[in-house]
């Protein structure tokens, strides 16, 4: 299996969604922008966010078996994906590809 890297490209935070509708959490999301996991046998990385792992877990899986080109040219590379995580008040976007 390859070894994919995941890189936190964009986080950002809609403070007005959260006053509306968040009840307040500490430590709701601890992934900065530009921090970099990598997954071996399509594993979560440790440290990673168990929440954004569940989304990314499939292309991961995909990029790791040597799989890619997800919706027929999506990515101009075709063995990466960009994602983001489900937290509604502060996405992340990740960048994962392939490990060479």
């Amino acid at each position: 299996m390859k070894k994919v890297r995941i890189t936190a490209i964009r986080k950002v935070f809609y403070n007005d969604l959260a006053e509306k509708y968040e009840n307040p959490i500490e430590h709701a999301c601890e992934i900065k922008e530009g921090d970099v996991f990598t997954s071996e046998n399509a594993e979560r990385p440790k440290n990673f966010c168990d929440s954004a792992w569940e989304i990314l877990f499939p292309f991961v899986k995909t990029l790791a078996e040597g799989g890619g080109n997800f919706y027929n040219g999506w990515m101009k590379n075709p063995h990466s994906a960009m994602l983001s995580c489900n937290d509604g008040f502060r996405p992340v976007s990740f960048l994962i590809e392939t490990v060479e």
